[in-house]
């Protein structure tokens, strides 16, 4: 794990493009487009990200705002294999205890969060669709 560089952008909006449809197939893609753009120009830039790099190559990357996940993306060819609680292992070993706001049916993200322990705190919803959300919590004890 490494901080984030303005030259991995293309690399991680790449990784971006083949994980995030399988997490949100539920997106138009008018919505994904506008998300992909804010990504890129916005959340990555700003946010404070950190990339999983293996074998040289970035694979992953988590963008934190405070301790809330923003965004966490890893190429599914790495996903189930321990690598996205890698990342999550790094920034809690930095943070503390984190947040996030996953969506009701993103069928990766959510069953990964409930299996690292963090539980639901409250309910919201997406702005740019409607779409239902969960605010979950990693327990302070």
């Amino acid at each position: 794990m490494r901080e984030y560089k303005t030259e991995d952008t293309d690399a991680l909006i790449s990784i971006w493009d083949t994980a995030e449809p399988l997490a949100h197939p539920f997106l138009s893609d008018e919505v994904r487009k506008q998300v992909r753009e804010d990504t890129r120009n916005i959340y990555l830039p700003n946010a404070e990200t950190w990339v999983l790099e293996i074998d040289g190559a970035p694979a992953g990357f988590i963008a934190m705002i405070g301790t809330e996940i923003g965004g966490l993306f890893l190429d599914p060819s790495e996903q189930g294999k321990g690598r996205g609680r890698h990342m999550v292992d790094h920034i809690v070993a930095i943070k503390g205890p984190l947040t996030v706001e996953v969506f009701k049916d993103n069928k990766i993200g959510l069953p990964f969060y409930e299996r690292y322990g963090f539980v639901i705190t409250g309910e919201g919803v997406f702005d740019a669709s409607g779409d239902e959300t969960f605010k979950m919590a990693m327990p302070t004890s």
